[in-house]
């Protein structure tokens, strides 16, 4: 019992002080100490006291110091607690116009990317709550059919219920697939100023192709000192480690 009042004390302990250097941190920045600011919000994450709201502050402190790669890094993390964030998809779209690379995505093909182009479109959590509105409609119809007195409304509504099923179906398979998918993901952002693409993970190896700071890539492995890339427009290549920051 006095473990668990411990435990207790100390949670809420951490998430006053959490409160109260996220308040500072807002009060910096309506001051224009912007770095001072991201001090404050940054602190907060080194305890552990993560939340969308402090990353996307943060993404906001560091792009009004035109710090462009940790701006994008910290509206990415931002997404990632709350993907449908209107005002995080704004700003990253602001700070990614800030970049210097300009990578066209290529347009997928083959039935899984193409599949994953329609479901992508919504995060899986937006695919789970379709299917829990498809339950609730699912049991609205099946309450209609129940009571109903007369063939023709138990028709319709046997049929309304068929179609909920499927909804159902289709959003609970979505939201798998889409989780899946995204767990295969390593997005990463590319922190260094100018970082050279190797062809091959070794210092000697030739340039394959330059980044800079901001852009965003997809880790597929790790070697040694070099992790492996993929960007969005299908090109390879090897780059230090510490180039690069993932998001997950």
């Amino acid at each position: 019992m006095k473990k668990l009042i411990y435990i207790l004390a100390l949670f809420f302990t951490l998430h006053g002080w959490a409160q109260q250097a996220f308040e500072k941190g807002n009060e910096l920045y309506r001051q224009g100490k912007y770095k001072k600011a991201a001090e404050s919000y940054e602190s907060i994450l080194k305890n552990g006291q993560e939340s969308a709201e402090v990353y996307f502050n943060l993404g906001n402190a560091y792009y009004k110091m035109n710090r462009v790669a940790p701006a994008i890094y910290n509206y990415e993390k931002s997404l990632l607690l709350k993907p449908n964030d209107k005002d995080t998809k704004i700003n990253l779209d602001y700070a990614r116009k800030m970049t210097i690379d300009n990578i066209e995505a290529v347009p997928q093909v083959g039935f899984s990317k193409m599949l994953y182009n329609f479901t992508g479109s919504y995060h899986y959590d937006t695919w789970a709550w379709a299917a829990i509105g498809g339950s609730v409609f699912f049991m609205l119809f099946f309450i209609g059919y129940y009571f109903s007195g007369t063939t023709l409304l138990k028709r319709v509504f046997f049929v309304a219920m068929l179609a909920a099923l499927v909804a159902i179906l289709i959003s609970v398979l979505s939201a798998v697939f889409v989780k899946s998918e995204s767990n295969k993901e390593r997005p990463a952002i590319v922190f260094d100023e100018v970082v050279s693409v190797k062809s091959e993970p070794n210092d000697t190896a030739t340039d394959a192709f330059i980044l800079h700071e901001g852009t965003k890539v997809f880790v597929k492995e790790t070697l040694g000192n070099y992790k492996k890339i993929e960007l969005e427009d299908d090109s390879e290549g090897w780059i230090i480690k510490d180039a690069i920051r993932e998001i997950k």
